[in-house]
């Protein structure tokens, strides 16, 4: 192609002419734009920059630091605005975008509508009932992530997950996380893994976004999803100022996705120093008890019963000892005491019964005499003997036959004999 005698331009060239024209059209020098805000950034400097959009198009915003000064609310994804300003190109890019002077709330966006009434719907149902929610298991063995396979967040939970709690096993349920069929794929995941038997939690949620890319997660069918599943559900959606419908109804909401994987698992270091702190608790409990048992131990072995088997026997006999002697000593009183009464009682009787117990005193001895006159030990004494078969004594030779034992009595013990033969003899 041949360019001679054809203007060529720079690219800064075009842009600034277009600017030109654009700052020369007087319709786009001061214009109202009504749209809902989306894609809502506010930056350090001070500046803000969104989109305006409508059902069939999107606009891009900035309001300067100065403008911005005024404004009487703060701006959020989805409300319904009406922007004044001028439209131009900011050479640089080439990208032409309202710029804002004043910012009026025009009421709330149809999203914004659309979430408060289902998440109204939903409570009303006890979706979001407290009561209902599952506690995380303390130490999961597998997790399964309900996200988009290439997205950053997947990488950062594993990551995560792996650092702080490298035993816990990891599934990665691909799902689009934001479109049309979005709502439906992530629902039917929670449904697919609900159905294994070896899972212990599940971490549903993706990246930040704009609203309308978080969109799926604030989706009905998601929602019923999350309410139903068996295992529990960490709600793992865009970043900390995100609310979802999905994080009202998951068990447990995490700000982002790397911090639902720290909420997901123990920190091993941290579990690590615990079982160190209860490892030494325990070895200075043992130690203490030890230390008592072996005090105990020689307490036992320098006691008297175990230095001298006999010790207990010899107390207990020096206690009856001790216990016969004061018995006996008591019964002498007693009987000393009882004569004494005895005499002086005596001696209080009248002459008259003195002489008549006097009298009774003789005659007991004289009969006491008698009767150890008559006394078998005193007829033994003399040289006879008493012949007895078993308890019965024998008075008569018929009353015993040959070969019969019989026991006779002596004065200093019993003869055992046997009868060889009898012979009946009359004494005179």
């Amino acid at each position: 192609m041949n360019l001679s005698g054809i203007p060529v331009y720079t690219v800064s060239q075009v842009n600034n002419y277009v600017k030109s024209l654009m700052d020369e059209d007087e319709l786009l020098t001061g214009l109202l734009v009504r749209g809902e805000i989306s894609n809502y950034k506010c930056y350090p400097s001070g500046h803000h920059y969104f989109s305006l959009k409508d059902a069939q198009g999107a606009l891009r915003c900035v309001l300067f630091r100065g403008d911005a000064a005024r404004l009487r609310f703060r701006p959020v994804n989805g409300m319904e605005v009406v922007a004044f300003g001028r439209v131009s190109v900011f050479p640089r890019d080439g990208a032409y975008q309202l710029y804002c002077t004043e910012l009026l709330q025009d009421g709330r966006g149809a999203l914004d509508e659309a979430f408060e009434r289902l998440r109204r719907r939903l409570a009303e149902e006890g979706l979001f009932d407290p009561g209902a929610k599952q506690k995380l298991p303390r130490y999961p063995n597998k997790i399964a992530l309900v996200t988009s396979q290439a997205g950053a967040a997947v990488r950062d939970m594993l990551r995560i997950l792996k650092a702080r709690w490298p035993l816990a096993a990891v599934l990665i349920a691909p799902v689009r996380v934001q479109g049309e069929a979005a709502a439906g794929e992530i629902a039917a995941a929670i449904h697919r893994l609900n159905n294994r038997a070896d899972l212990d939690l599940i971490i549903a949620g993706r990246g930040g976004g704009s609203r309308e890319d978080l969109w799926a997660f604030n989706e009905e069918v998601v929602a019923r999803a999350i309410a139903i599943s068996n295992i529990p559900v960490i709600s793992a959606v865009g970043h900390e100022p995100d609310v979802t419908i999905a994080d009202y109804v998951a068990d447990v909401r995490a700000a982002t996705p790397s911090n639902a994987a720290e909420l997901a698992v123990p920190d091993r270091v941290d579990e690590q120093a615990r079982l160190e702190q209860l490892s030494g608790r325990l070895a200075r409990s043992l130690q203490a008890r030890l230390h008592t048992a072996r005090r105990e131990l020689e307490r036992l072995k320098s006691a008297r019963a175990l230095q001298n088997m006999k010790a207990p026997i010899e107390d207990r006999r020096a206690q009856l000892s001790g216990l016969r002697r004061r018995m006996t000593l008591a019964m002498q009183a007693k009987t000393g005491h009882s004569r004494q009464l005895l005499e002086v009682r005596a001696q209080r009787l009248p002459g008259a019964l003195l002489v008549r117990l006097s009298e009774e005193r003789g005659r007991l001895s004289r009969l006491a005499a008698g009767l150890d006159a008559l006394s078998p030990l005193k007829v033994l004494g003399r040289g006879y003997a008493i012949a007895r078969r078993g308890h019965d004594v024998v008075a008569s030779v018929s009353e015993v036959r040959p070969g019969d034992g019989l026991d006779v009595l002596v004065s200093d013990g019993v003869l055992s004999c046997e009868v060889k033969e009898k012979e009946e003899r009359i004494w005179r």
